[in-house]
């Protein structure tokens, strides 16, 4: 039997895995996270259900994108710290914008109630620190 097919046949099951794995975890935490929103009369419904499966699909789809974003930013971030000459507030400009920020689509999203916010924004206490005061 050749070795080298059964190589090359292991990154495409690992990836199947993989996208398995994280379908079902999204598909078990999205609901368990919406259940504490402001759409509850929707929870128990066909309609809920269908806007559930629908935020899990989102999310599945827009991982991807967010997860890249955010690590590139990361590495990113990491090298104009180190050519500014450690400047954090340098860092921090790239890495809040490329890691904070949506990462779960859930029914909010969906039905506008919530922002999906792909750029991150820093937490108001963070600001009001970062500000100085006149």
């Amino acid at each position: 039997m050749n070795k080298s097919g059964d190589n090359r046949r292991l990154p495409l099951v690992t990836c199947v895995v993989a996208v398995l794995c994280f379908s079902l975890i999204t598909a078990f935490t999205t609901p368990a996270w919406s259940q504490a929103s402001a759409s509850d009369q929707q929870q128990g419904t066909a309609a809920g259900a269908g806007m559930q499966a629908a935020a899990a699909v989102s999310t599945i789809l827009y991982f991807p994108f967010k997860g890249a974003f955010a690590i590139g930013g990361g590495i990113v971030g990491g090298l104009a710290y180190l050519f500014s000459g450690g400047s954090e507030q340098t860092a921090k400009s790239i890495w809040i914008p490329s890691m904070y920020g949506t990462y779960v689509i859930v029914p909010e999203h969906l039905t506008g109630d919530r922002p999906v916010r792909f750029l991150g924004v820093a937490a108001e206490s963070e600001r009001a620190t970062a500000d100085p005061v006149q």
